[in-house]
């Protein structure tokens, strides 16, 4: 998983996700599991100009520790700290959780939009034009058909 639990402490108190989920480390899974899946929609979303993926998805949220992309383990930690409040509102200002996970998502937004560049997240290759049996699709018309 992108996210340690570890992650979630710079986003939330220690004692407010422990009101908040009862001891249930599963909530706290399930909010860092939809929090992964909801950047992996917007990592998915940048492409080349002829669809294929742009960002090595996959690389990305594989790496682990320091190899990951701080900015993007906060944004992801800011995301999967709504749906653990989204439980329970012990102690915590809702307003400012949903303020800061509408700036996370409106910037991953500008991110799939390329309105944002990290040049230090891994891209998939791109083609070749002068490589042969690269292209992402031949077009061209069929030969001419005579009734003669």
């Amino acid at each position: 998983m992108f996210l340690e639990i570890a992650d979630l402490g710079t986003t939330i108190y220690n004692y407010q996700i422990e009101q908040i989920t009862e001891g249930d480390e599963n909530i706290l899974l399930q909010a860092m599991a939809s929090a992964e899946e909801e950047l992996r929609s917007y990592l998915s979303a940048i492409e080349w100009s002829d669809g294929r993926p742009k960002l090595d998805v996959d690389a990305i949220l594989g790496a682990e520790g320091n190899a990951r992309n701080a900015l993007l383990v906060r944004m992801t930690a800011t995301i999967a700290k709504f749906y653990v409040i989204e439980l329970c509102n012990a102690n915590i200002i809702y307003e400012t959780a949903k303020e800061r996970y509408d700036r996370a998502v409106t910037w991953l937004r500008q991110l799939a939009r390329g309105e944002i560049k990290l040049s230090t997240l891994p891209e998939t290759p791109d083609i070749d034009p002068d490589s042969i049996g690269t292209e992402p699709f031949i077009y061209g018309s069929r030969e001419k058909f005579n009734h003669e």
